[in-house]
């Protein structure tokens, strides 16, 4: 990219070309959050779908700052992957989570599950219940399975399980 092109962006569309240049180099790591706050603290979060080393966000953040001049604006830097326990945002962190538990909030229920499948369009949950029998009195456990749009999912996180 030529010089004369990023001095006449703003410092924002300076930092998001540079990430978007950057994370070309790491195919399976992408961006999951980028937030410039008014006093230009750059804060960056990354996902991958093998996870994210501690060398993954110090490459991506030397990225970033060797090509930026703190002379012309002043900055902070922080690249890091993304946190047990934050929700899903992307459908592909859907799609690297296959087979592990989520809990999900829909605008009706909370569900917790196995995610069995994740397209472009819904997810596939599956899980145990009791419910009453059929027949007879008690209970029994049944097998469900839920297919799930992501426009009804109001937010996933994956459960961490010791």
């Amino acid at each position: 990219m030529s010089p004369l092109f990023i001095k006449n962006m703003t410092f924002k569309e300076k930092v998001n070309t540079l990430l978007t240049e950057g994370l070309l180099e790491k195919p399976s790591i992408f961006l999951i959050d980028l937030v410039i706050t008014d006093a230009f603290k750059v804060i960056v979060t990354l996902d991958g779908d093998n996870g994210v080393a501690l060398q993954d966000c110090i490459d991506v953040s030397r990225f970033i700052d060797s090509n930026l001049d703190r002379e012309e604006q002043d900055y902070s830097l922080e690249v890091a992957s993304v946190g047990v326990g934050s929700p899903l945002k992307l459908v592909r962190q859907y799609k690297k989570n296959i087979g592990r538990t989520l809990i999900v909030k829909t605008s009706a229920e909370i569900i917790e599950a196995e995610l069995v499948d994740a397209n472009d369009d819904f997810v596939i949950l599956s899980w145990k219940a009791r419910e009453p029998k059929k027949i007879g009195k008690g209970k029994e456990t049944v097998q469900k399975e839920l297919k799930l749009p992501y426009v009804d999912i109001k937010e996933a996180i994956v459960t961490v399980t010791f």
